[in-house]
């Protein structure tokens, strides 16, 4: 028996990361788990040298995530933070998958969502793949999700029971 008590969507933003949201959602509903939805900004400090001498890197880092934690608010309603109890969760760093894996150590989590944009091969190999190093490292299952193919989540509102009449 699959047993979920924590399911965490990692998200960018984009639109494979509305999908997985959409899928974390609809697991934590079916096992009344709990949704963690994170997003990783960039280290401010990453970005120092001498042109950056006089910044001040944490209002920077502070205004990256301000930011981030209103987008989070903006793709979650009342019903995440109402019936699935969501945590939303802002992290920063340097690797987005070192983060995110951290994270699921950290808060137990049963299994990660996360979408993927399936970039081409010289594309994957110049960036690599923050979906694929959270594959190889998470320590639970992962779901990775495109878009937009073969959804099967669907809307409630778009769920067809069959009643039998006869």
């Amino acid at each position: 028996m699959i047993t979920l008590g924590n399911v965490l969507v990692a998200t960018d933003f984009g639109d494979a990361s509305e999908t997985a949201l959409n899928y974390g959602r609809s697991l934590a509903r079916t096992f009344g788990a709990r949704l963690h939805v994170l997003h990783v900004t960039q280290n401010a400090l990453a970005f120092t040298g001498p042109e950056s001498i006089g910044v001040d890197v944490v209002a920077v880092q502070a205004s990256l995530d301000d930011t981030a934690m209103h987008n989070l608010h903006s793709i979650t309603g009342d019903d995440d933070l109402r019936e699935l109890q969501a945590s939303l969760v802002v992290r920063s760093g340097t690797s987005p998958a070192a983060e995110i894996i951290r994270y699921a150590n950290d808060a137990n989590i049963d299994v990660i969502v996360i979408g993927t944009h399936g970039r081409g091969t010289m594309a994957h190999l110049f960036m690599g793949s923050v979906a694929e190093r959270v594959v190889r490292a998470a320590p639970c299952p992962v779901l990775t999700v495109r878009h937009p193919e073969h959804e099967f989540v669907l809307p409630d509102a778009l769920v067809v029971t069959r009643r039998d009449d006869s």
